[in-house]
């Protein structure tokens, strides 16, 4: 890609806003998701009593639902991401490829 082509994107408010929304967006995804996991990792270090408590009368402990609740929340955080990258980032890398005229996107 020509360095003219690349240093007039850099400048377009479209790829500026793209950029910051993308950025920010991934940053609190991957905070929730560290917090989720570390939380579960601390709560089987320090607080394993917790996790072996049974539910009802069955051999199954607050650990499993737990556990599956921690892949629940990356594939929830996966698809708001997706979601977002399928709906506003690519309007927004639309408009900035019809702007800067750099073919199709």
């Amino acid at each position: 890609m020509p360095t003219e082509l690349l240093e007039r994107i850099g400048r377009d408010p479209h790829y500026l806003e793209l950029t910051r929304k993308r950025s920010r967006l991934a940053w609190v995804l991957t905070a929730i998701m560290l917090a989720v996991y570390y939380g579960f990792i601390l709560l089987i270090a320090f607080a394993p009593d917790v996790l072996r408590q049974r539910i009802g009368d069955g051999a199954t402990t607050l650990g499993f639902p737990l556990g599956i609740g921690v892949i629940l929340t990356a594939i929830l955080l996966t698809g708001i991401y997706v979601w977002k990258a399928n709906g506003e980032y690519d309007r927004l890398t639309a408009r900035l490829h019809e702007k800067v005229g750099g073919g199709q996107p």
